[in-house]
């Protein structure tokens, strides 16, 4: 029994209220912005600030923190967020329940740096979905390279698409028809 209450101790607030409290709404939608100190999360929860100051917790980790909102109009909020881009100091986080709004605030353990992403997975996401573009390649040679890209990852409708107008491309270049 006591290595389960050290277990239990040891989970963050949020995945312990989900165990012990039933209906918990997660929290996804929230904004977030930055100062040369801190890193901040804005979260908008209708009626937050009439609810007991201890209903709203928040711990935070080097890499990580977690938000709970206990019993507000009859349910528990939660925000747990991981994989921080860069490492924040656990002592140095806070909240601010304001009207309908919690602000939590993250010290940044590197002050005056810049977060161009809140987490490492925000960080891969957007930048597998930035374009490569090689400025020393031929425009319609990197044309092809795209199109023989959207070939491979297309479903079979896109590519039977694509091999359709490369053949009519192919017959009207060999036509010497190659106006549009």
């Amino acid at each position: 029994e006591r290595k389960a209450e050290l277990l239990e101790n040891e989970k963050p607030a949020a995945v312990v209220a989900l165990i012990t409290m039933g209906y918990t709404v997660k929290i996804s939608n929230y904004g977030w912005d930055q100062s040369d100190k801190f890193a901040k999360i804005s979260v908008t929860l209708t009626g937050v600030h009439q609810v007991p100051t201890e209903n709203v917790q928040v711990s935070f980790r080097e890499r990580s923190f977690d938000l709970l909102v206990k019993n507000l109009n009859g349910k528990s909020y939660s925000m747990i967020v991981n994989n921080l881009l860069k490492p924040i100091s656990v002592e140095g986080g806070s909240k601010k329940v304001k009207t309908h709004t919690v602000l939590i605030l993250h010290r940044k353990k590197a002050e005056n740096t810049w977060w161009d992403y809140r987490t490492h997975v925000e960080k891969e996401c957007k930048e597998k979905e930035k374009p490569s573009h090689d400025t020393e390649m031929d425009p319609s040679e990197e044309l092809m390279n795209v199109l023989k890209e959207i070939h491979e990852d297309g479903d079979d409708d896109m590519k039977q698409t694509i091999n359709t107008a490369w053949a009519e491309s192919g017959e009207k270049e060999a036509k010497g028809d190659t106006e549009f």
